[in-house]
């Protein structure tokens, strides 16, 4: 499945991208023979955020909407996005390192590592007279894990969507989008009700997802008996896959549906109120189940995930839930001691500074930050800073002049502590 839709937010299109699971018919085959890491340009060394990363700028550079009638990059971004599918789960990743590992070699063919002396293995890895019982059964000592060789396959492809037998249970869920939403600092802070424009795939409204003609019926897929799967044997190791005709489904559809063609799935714009919790931050990504592209003839709909990017605001700062703001005085004020008026989430409050204050001081606000989700809010810090005048009439520097003698006279040193005065 390829994410063929845009969504917009404030009338500005974006990319959605793909991270659903279980949405690519990936063969067991093509599991140990193909190197995900390749397809996305990494190692397999590479942390969950490069691969974030690497996957986010090969699927903008080679998504269909951007190279239009270029059919290899279609499928260069199917292969793209079936190994970000993969590496992005960190379950799955595991379970096809240690299949790899445990199966593959340098040159590609099946490993002859895990058999103990004497396996009757042809040379060179093939998989003429491969004993599995010399690796998996009672005498076999080089796989670790506690689990057979079922359990390794019946796992991994669970999660990928080839293991089970029913057509009901393999349809194909649809793929996730995301979509990109700025918001203002303090709407951030306080939490909004966003409304969200989404331009791309959706339930066909004719024939309600079902893929057929109003009035007709699908008819059980007569090459796979209506389980979506075909299986075969190569060099006595058995592979399930996709069937063709019914491109998984189990089903055929005879009449169509005319608007969506039988595949149950439309194109319009829809609206959705997302609600943004308090305390949001720049980067974060809000999940809305089944809120993305519908599955085809009537699967499960993917995920839509909202990425926020906060704008920074001109008077607050953040320091995880604390609000921080930097307040302008004067010498004057933080000699004498002064009460100043200071902006809040909600108002303004007064912050009394006391005679003889340094600048620089902050001083903190119990529970006047970020609001938190599971707890008491953030505090409100408030620093001061003395601000010089840049110019000054013969009449203020006649009276800075004389608080300098006087302050002279008092004995007080500026730099008497500083390190560099000697």
């Amino acid at each position: 499945s390829i994410p063929g839709g845009q969504a917009a937010v404030g009338g500005t299109a974006v990319i959605p991208t793909d991270e659903g699971r279980r949405r690519f018919a990936v063969t067991q085959q093509e599991w140990i023979e193909r190197d995900f890491y390749a397809d996305l340009g990494v190692p397999s060394t590479a942390s969950a955020e490069e691969i974030k990363r690497a996957y986010r700028k090969l699927a903008r550079q080679l998504h269909p909407d951007a190279n239009p009638g270029d059919a290899a990059s279609g499928e260069r971004f199917k292969s793209v996005s079936e190994a970000h599918a993969v590496l992005s789960d960190p379950a799955t990743r595991t379970e096809y390192d240690r299949t790899r590992r445990l199966y593959r070699s340098g040159d590609g063919a099946f490993s002859r590592a895990g058999t103990r002396a004497g396996a009757g293995a042809r040379p060179g890895g093939g998989m003429g007279g491969f004993d599995f019982s010399d690796l998996f059964g009672n005498g076999g000592s080089a796989f670790t894990e506690t689990a057979g060789f079922g359990d390794v396959f019946g796992d991994l492809f669970r999660r990928a969507g080839t293991r089970t037998t029913t057509a009901s249970s393999r349809r194909r869920r649809g793929s996730d989008v995301e979509v990109q939403a700025r918001l203002p600092f303090r709407q951030a802070v306080t939490g909004v009700v966003l409304p969200l424009q989404v331009r791309g795939p959706t339930v066909c409204t004719t024939c309600h997802g079902s893929g057929t003609r109003p009035g007709t019926h699908p008819r059980r897929c007569p090459s796979c008996g209506g389980s979506g799967t075909l299986s075969r044997n190569q060099g006595g190791f058995g592979f399930s896959e996709s069937c063709d005709d019914c491109r998984g489904t189990g089903v055929i559809v005879d009449n169509p549906c005319a608007d969506c063609q039988g595949t149950g799935v439309g194109h319009r714009t829809r609206t959705i109120n997302v609600r943004i919790p308090p305390g949001v931050t720049d980067g974060e990504r809000i999940r809305l189940p089944a809120h993305g592209e519908p599955g085809l003839r009537g699967a499960p709909a993917g995920d839509l995930y909202v990425a926020v990017t906060v704008v920074p605001d001109a008077v607050f700062g953040r320091d995880g839930d604390d609000l921080t703001v930097t307040v302008p005085v004067g010498f004057g004020e933080l000699a004498l001691g002064t009460t100043v008026s200071v902006p809040a989430l909600d108002g303004r409050v007064s912050v009394k500074i006391p005679a003889g204050t340094p600048s620089g001081r902050t001083f903190r606000l119990r529970g006047r930050g970020v609001p938190h989700r599971s707890g008491p809010a953030g505090d409100l810090r408030v620093t001061v800073q003395v601000t010089v005048p840049t110019r000054l009439d013969r009449k203020a520097v006649d009276a800075l002049r004389a608080y300098e003698k006087a302050e002279k006279a008092t004995g007080f040193d500026h730099r008497a502590s500083w390190p560099g005065r000697r």
